[in-house]
């Protein structure tokens, strides 16, 4: 599982990073993918934290068939998400609406929405440990970033009052950093459950969890 989860969202990171240092600045991290030079690795930075998401899911269900039902499906809606917006790039500020970035603002708003929801579901029910917790506090986290996301960008009434527009495209960055730590703190809590329950006298011995063959 960890091999996977946290290969897809360091492969995003360095995609993130190389864009940030070596192309032009822009207002959201979508807008890299219109600069010369951009769109590859925007485009495999997104494909690769998608990629995450989908190992995940797919880790669950080997160990959790059950009790992971709900997660898996957010995880793979995410995912899902994730991809639509890599293969449609986003509009151009100063050009007319497309379909393609009509399609990409809905994956991302499918990526953002439901991988904090993914977290919370999980850890929905489990002991109060200190790797569930973390799930839940990332994943409430994250969730009240999108909010206040959603609240600055200059598409929303409530932007004007808070100048949303200085900033919105930082609290984008914040909010994809925390969405990336969600994801790798569901993998790390759900292998520790599985390697732990393989320790308990009387548990059945299971394979190990893998996500990559």
């Amino acid at each position: 599982m960890i091999i996977g989860v946290v290969a897809g969202c360091v492969i995003a990171l360095l995609g993130l990073t190389y864009v940030h240092l070596a192309l032009p600045t822009q207002t959201l991290l979508s807008d890299y993918a219109l600069v010369q030079g951009g769109m590859l690795p925007v485009m495999i930075g997104m494909l690769a934290l998608a990629a995450a998401c989908l190992f995940l899911a797919y880790g669950l269900a080997v160990r959790e068939p059950n009790k992971s039902a709900a997660a898996r499906v957010l995880l793979i809606v995410a995912g899902a998400g994730l991809m639509l917006s890599a293969v449609f790039p986003t509009d151009p500020h100063d050009g007319a609406n497309t379909l393609g970035g009509e399609i990409h603002r809905w994956g991302a708003a499918m990526f953002f929405t439901a991988l904090p929801v993914a977290g919370w579901v999980l850890a929905r029910g489990r002991e109060a440990l200190a790797r569930w917790n973390a799930v839940r506090a990332l994943s409430a986290t994250s969730a009240v970033a999108l909010v206040v996301y959603l609240a600055a960008h200059p598409a929303a009434l409530t932007s004007a009052w808070i100048n949303g527009g200085a900033y919105y495209g930082f609290l984008e960055r914040g909010l994809v950093a925390f969405e990336i730590v969600v994801i790798v703190a569901m993998a790390l809590a759900a292998r520790t459950a599985v390697v732990q329950a393989a320790e308990e006298p009387g548990t059945q011995e299971r394979p190990p969890l893998k996500l990559v063959a």
